[in-house]
């Protein structure tokens, strides 16, 4: 059994590694909050673009449908489409949240190592580290973004994601992320972001008994859908990233909460060994007195 000096040093180790995941708890919590505020103000704008597509879309002429942005768009003339997919994989900077990191990076190795030529880009310290371990290549990783998800930044990811499409680098860009759900904080998605689900978008079966407003598009058709989408896939791109920071502040708080209960624990159950050793201590003592004083007695 461990001395009464070791057990209170482990004790006062304990008690040192318990104000810091309280720490975290607190700051984790705070940081839930702020990013919850932030959330509610964005999504209203974003999620109103996706009925402004289908608006536009149900106005467009059929030959105007075949956008390159469009899942079932045909190839002009010497242009090939060979399914190249672009991986957008949002992790955090740091770990001690759970499965957070591990969720994402278990779905986003599941989908690369799929047949076919694949395009990694990093949100995250921990993916960076992660895929650089397997020998996985990143072409490109996002800094400082998973702790400051912004409007400034998914403009950036997009425009970088949209240039290397436009020029046709790759014909698919999907993102893996977390998703904020009550039901399971810790589920891992992957969403496509181009090219678009027109059955997403477009009424399915007979439309006329849609209201059919008088529509007109400037300059013209394709230049309409090209600016929606960029904005439809920043908004899409911020939601995610915010959602996958609350996430990652939410794992971290559970895992706090987690690690602060288990130190209480591990407090009780020390504080209650070295209370009886001190005591069995003391007993010790207060016996080799009496057994002292009795020894003197005797020889007097």
């Amino acid at each position: 059994m461990a001395s009464a000096k070791e057990i209170k040093n482990r004790i006062s180790s304990i008690e040192d590694t318990r104000k810091i995941t309280s720490a975290m708890y607190m700051i984790s919590s705070t940081k839930l909050r702020r990013a919850k505020e932030r959330l509610s103000k964005a999504e209203p704008f974003f999620y109103a673009l996706k009925p402004a597509i289908a608006r536009v879309l149900r106005h467009m002429r059929p030959e105007a449908l075949n956008n390159r942005y469009m899942d079932d768009y045909e190839p002009l003339p010497g242009e090939t489409i060979r399914h190249r997919r672009a991986y957008l994989v949002v992790t955090a900077d740091k770990g001690l949240a759970g499965a957070y990191n591990h969720n994402v990076l278990k779905l986003a190795e599941s989908e690369i190592a799929k047949e076919g030529e694949t395009y990694l880009y990093v949100v995250g310290e921990v993916g960076r580290q992660y895929f650089e371990a397997k020998g996985i290549e990143i072409d490109m990783q996002f800094q400082y973004t998973a702790q400051d998800p912004s409007l400034s930044r998914a403009r950036r990811i997009t425009q970088i994601l949209l240039d290397m499409y436009n020029d046709g680098q790759f014909d698919e860009i999907n993102m893996i992320f977390t998703y904020m759900d009550t039901a399971s904080p810790q589920e891992a998605v992957m969403e496509k972001l181009l090219p678009l689900h027109k059955a997403e978008f477009l009424p399915v079966g007979n439309v006329d008994d849609i209201y059919q407003e008088e529509f007109f598009m400037h300059p013209n058709e394709e230049a309409v859908i090209n600016n929606l989408v960029p904005n439809y896939m920043v908004g899409f791109i911020y939601c995610a990233l915010t959602e996958s920071y609350m996430c990652e502040q939410s794992s971290r708080m559970t895992a706090m909460k987690a690690a602060t209960d288990s130190a209480d624990d591990m407090l009780k159950e020390l504080n209650k060994t070295y209370n009886h050793l001190r005591q069995a201590s003391i007993t010790q003592e207060i016996t080799e007195v009496i057994g002292g004083a009795k020894a003197l007695k005797s020889g007097k």
